[in-house]
């Protein structure tokens, strides 16, 4: 939702990679979202369409406005979401800055945002806004990631050094890798009340090996979506790339492998 550059591109892949991370983190990202009562939502920083198709398909009586910065990804959601003709009617794509919406205050009775916060250089800034078109009373669900959390074992240096760099870049950028950590104070500085945060993780080792191996390959994926900008900006050299790869199909085959991350879901209520 700004002009910053976006760590992992607008590529076809990328936008492919964004409908499967949104179906793979379904389970853990969802389970304690309720928008049963709501019927105007706003998704902030949609994006592909891909969380939408997953509100719109679990809450039937809902109507989102999905807002997003860049015309490339506002075009794939209207690919994603009209191949789904049960959708249509139900949904209204924007291109617009979450700093400044297009809407009349109290337009809204329930807000989403995920993935979005670690993009943007003034969270506060977004929040402020998002309260601004809710209605009193109406819920507000954010997902947002905490980069400190990741573990991988193995150890595995390279993929250890690229991560640091990942965050480096994006952090220079004006995003904020660990802006998870961080949601309680921005909502109460947002003026939401009653807000609440959990720590929701991926932890996969030997019980569920074939979810350990698949949450590796993405991994592998969503890391090598960064590669070109961070070679281009001096951050990694195409050996730490290249090292990383093999590092993570190790990992992806070792009979003991162990994989952790933790990301931080909040709920707030607008006033």
């Amino acid at each position: 939702m700004s002009s910053q550059p976006y760590l992992h591109g607008f590529s076809r892949s990328e936008q492919e990679r964004l409908v499967r991370q949104a179906r793979m983190a379904e389970s853990t990202v969802f389970h304690d979202i309720d928008l049963s009562g709501a019927k105007r939502l706003l998704e902030v920083g949609s994006g592909v369409g891909a969380q939408t198709e997953i509100l719109l398909r679990r809450f039937p009586d809902l109507h989102a406005t999905c807002v997003d910065l860049n015309q490339a990804q506002l075009e794939a959601a209207r690919e994603n979401l009209g191949a789904r003709p049960w959708l249509d009617g139900r949904y209204e794509l924007r291109h617009a800055d979450a700093t400044d919406l297009p809407f009349e205050a109290r337009n809204f009775d329930a807000a989403f945002l995920c993935w979005i916060l670690e993009h943007v250089p003034s969270p506060t800034r977004v929040l402020n806004e998002v309260r601004r078109v809710l209605a009193p009373g109406s819920p507000v669900y954010i997902t947002e990631v905490m980069n400190s959390s990741f573990l991988l074992d193995p150890y595995s240096p390279h993929t250890w050094r690229y991560w640091m760099a990942f965050n480096d870049f994006q952090l220079e950028s004006g995003g904020d890798p660990f802006v998870g950590a961080k949601l309680g104070n921005l909502l109460l500085a947002g003026g939401f009340r009653d807000v609440t945060t959990q720590v929701k993780t991926f932890h996969f080792d030997n019980r569920e090996p074939a979810r350990r191996k698949a949450i590796v390959e993405y991994w592998e994926e969503l890391l090598l979506s960064a590669a070109d900008q961070l070679i281009d900006a001096g951050k990694v050299t195409r050996e730490v790339v290249d090292g990383m790869r093999r590092e993570m199909q190790q990992v992806r085959n070792d009979p003991n492998a162990v994989f952790f991350y933790a990301f931080v879901q909040a709920r707030a209520i607008a006033f």
